[in-house]
């Protein structure tokens, strides 16, 4: 397996990314969004553990326009009062991350995959966290023909109020959804849970909205306080489950 931080020309300039790329191929492309912590050690481990099953893996500083990583130490993201403060400028991030240019930007990774010669020919499997997970949801609906596997862990705000809540996009969905929910997220509480499944449900979409009890927000990150071995090792198993599935038997 190979691995690099590499720049990917996004829609607003060069996007900073990591690529892991199994050796040989070609093989089913994944493109993972990190969470709002962004690249950094945990994230490239997770991207290398999806490569080594045979997926060529992207995963973009989503937060090109603003910086580049790492936003933040080891010692920073062992303190939750440090990793508080950070967060108010990760927050106004965040903010550039609007519907257009999170699809303007997600074309274009998924053009990058599709240019290289270690990637198949077909569609593409897209994974994300905490923030991310939202912005796979936003990419799978954005591109349909494009992703035929979508999953989100730990996301909050899916089913707002607000216009460009996620779950309004559910008729586009053409991919198959795995939705992994804390059950100690105020981000996600059980009615916007509800009020996602009846859209999805509504729209006909094959997915699967689980609760992973105990669990809190961003239990996959093995670098927070809130890690969840236990809840970590279940995503894995659902994700590349759902990979298996969609990705690699598709394509057999």
């Amino acid at each position: 397996m190979s691995a690099a931080t590499i720049d990917v020309r996004a829609a607003d300039g060069d996007a900073q990314a990591y690529l892991a790329e199994p050796g040989g191929g070609p093989h089913p492309a994944v493109l993972l969004y990190m969470d709002a912590y962004g690249l950094r050690p945990q994230i490239e481990a997770m991207a290398d553990r999806i490569a080594g099953e045979g997926y060529v893996v992207l995963a973009p500083n989503v937060f090109y326009r603003d910086a580049r990583a790492p936003f933040a130490s080891e010692e920073v993201m062992r303190s939750p009062e440090a990793r508080g403060e950070l967060f108010g400028s990760l927050r106004e991030y965040m903010r550039a991350l609007t519907p257009d240019a999170v699809a303007r930007d997600a074309r274009a990774y998924l053009d990058f995959l599709a240019a290289r010669d270690s990637v198949a020919d077909a569609p593409v499997g897209v994974t994300g966290y905490c923030m991310g997970g939202r912005l796979a949801f936003v990419t799978a609906a954005g591109l349909p023909d494009r992703v035929a596997a979508a999953a989100s862990f730990h996301a909050g705000n899916l089913a707002t109020d607000a216009p460009e809540s996620p779950h309004r996009l559910a008729a586009n969905l053409r991919a198959e959804l795995y939705v992994a929910h804390a059950d100690q997220d105020r981000s996600m509480p059980p009615e916007q849970i509800e009020r996602l499944e009846h859209a999805l449900d509504e729209a006909g979409v094959a997915y699967r909205s689980e609760l992973y009890a105990g669990a809190r927000h961003g239990f996959t990150m093995a670098d927070l306080d809130v890690y969840d071995e236990a809840a970590d090792e279940r995503h894995w198993r659902e994700l590349l489950g759902l990979l298996e599935r969609r990705l690699r038997r598709a394509a057999a």
